[in-house]
């Protein structure tokens, strides 16, 4: 047994295999553990609106809403109704015409109304639900004792049917970055392995094929799987799975970049790379409540724009072109990289042997 052991740790694999595990475990604890900390102390950075329909009647309520630990905003409904879609805020209130008055009538049938969109992180509904229940029993406390109970009405948009559903944009993310990281790290031991019997240019050109062929097969099948499990598809399957084609060939472009430019430390990057992503695309806890570091880098990572068209398309809000838009950028960018960092070594290559010819001349 002992000689069995010994053999194991003498090959290299075994020792990357147990640096592989050890450094999974650092970068996500790391990650993690600095990006959620905190978080529940910042929700004051959701946003509500609250649309008063009331005029001057009104405005001392506004002015006790605004005192609530929210950044608190007063927008015409048009406004409010469309941040609310962008995810910009995350509850609209609004003070119907003739609220006041009502308030100490006891024949009462004015309601404020809520409007909530259910294409949020889930920490968001949990937060939301919170301070309705808190407004509600403000409110109550305002009306005159004669007056009839105080009415109120929540209202739904962009429903999510079930936990299921909720959790698309999460597992999508994370099944589509691990395939990719996967698929890079065994195309990049086939691509050292056949070497120099082609050239780096022909090495590149038939990454990017697969890369092609891969995610437009995988896409099919993952889309055409989610919705015969019953995957909320509001804005329709074609641009569903359209989508789903773009966030599989930017994250492969993306993972197979830290390949070609570390080689296989390059899979350190990816697994940096998933767990930065996870945390900061909004998939969990939504971006307002995170660091300021964690929020700006965001901005710079796929997975970011890949969750909010997942949620758009997933759930029927208007799809906006800047999310494909955004990922089109990533991924050029990325098979750019690739394509410079391959040029770069072409040219090393290039001097090293030209530098070896001389001696030899000489």
């Amino acid at each position: 047994m002992k000689t069995a052991f010994r053999l194991y740790l003498k090959k290299p694999q075994t020792i990357v295999a147990i640096v592989a595990a050890l450094m999974a475990q650092i970068i996500f604890i790391v990650c993690w553990m600095t990006s959620y900390d905190g978080v529940l102390d910042r929700t004051s950075q959701l946003r509500i609106a609250v649309v008063n329909e009331d005029g001057a009647a009104a405005e001392a309520l506004v002015a006790q809403l605004k005192q609530m630990p929210f950044d608190v905003t007063t927008p015409s409904k048009a406004i409010a109704l469309r941040e609310l879609d962008e995810r910009k805020t995350h509850l609209v209130i609004t003070i119907p015409a003739r609220f006041a008055e009502s308030l100490g009538s006891p024949d009462a049938r004015k309601a404020i109304r809520y409007t909530v969109n259910q294409a949020n992180p889930q920490v968001t509904k949990g937060v939301i639900d919170s301070v309705v229940a808190k407004l509600n029993a403000q409110l109550d406390r305002l009306a005159s004792p004669d007056a009839a109970q105080l009415k109120t009405e929540m209202q739904i948009v962009h429903p999510v049917n079930g936990m299921n559903n909720q959790m698309v944009p999460m597992m999508l993310v994370l099944a589509s970055y691990v395939g990719a990281m996967l698929m890079a790290m065994n195309v990049h031991q086939a691509s050292m392995a056949i070497g120099q019997a082609i050239s780096r240019r022909q090495h590149f050109a038939v990454r990017a094929s697969l890369i092609l062929i891969a995610a437009l097969i995988i896409s099919l099948a993952g889309s055409s799987l989610m919705r015969a499990l019953g995957g909320q598809m509001e804005n329709g399957f074609g641009a569903f799975w359209l989508f789903h084609f773009l966030i599989l060939l930017t994250f492969m472009f993306f993972a197979q970049m830290f390949l070609i430019a570390l080689g296989m430390a390059g899979m350190f990057a990816n697994m940096a790379m998933l767990s930065l992503q996870l945390v900061t695309s909004g998939t969990i806890v939504p971006r307002q409540m995170l660091s300021a570091f964690y929020e700006s880098l965001g901005h710079y990572l796929p997975a970011t724009y890949a969750v909010e068209g997942l949620m758009d398309l997933g759930f029927g809000v208007p799809f906006l072109a800047q999310d494909a838009l955004a990922l089109g950028t990533i991924l050029l960018a990325s098979a750019g990289i690739s394509w410079a960092v391959l040029r770069a070594k072409d040219r090393r290559t290039e001097q090293a042997s030209g530098a070896e010819l001389s001696v030899a001349g000489s």
